[in-house]
């Protein structure tokens, strides 16, 4: 399953790579040495994802984050 992360929110992004491991908000947070409340701050926007959470999250739980660039036609 992949998905664009240029069309999500970070708050989404957060969400929904969580809704993948099948995991409550608080056993996630776990997983990343992050607390519950901490996941549902990121979850409903309050609180910031960054680089390290993201990449926390692709190690932990084997995602893999790809940065491809668009090519765009020559006019």
């Amino acid at each position: 399953m992949k998905f664009v992360l240029n069309d999500f929110k970070p708050e989404e992004i957060c969400k929904i790579l969580r809704e993948w491991t099948d995991l409550t908000q608080e056993k996630f947070g776990k997983t990343i040495q992050r607390s519950g409340r901490s996941i549902r701050m990121l979850e409903s926007g309050e609180s910031h994802l960054t680089v390290e959470t993201l990449l926390a999250i692709a190690k932990t739980h084997n995602i893999k984050i790809i940065a491809e660039k668009e090519v765009k036609p020559e006019k």
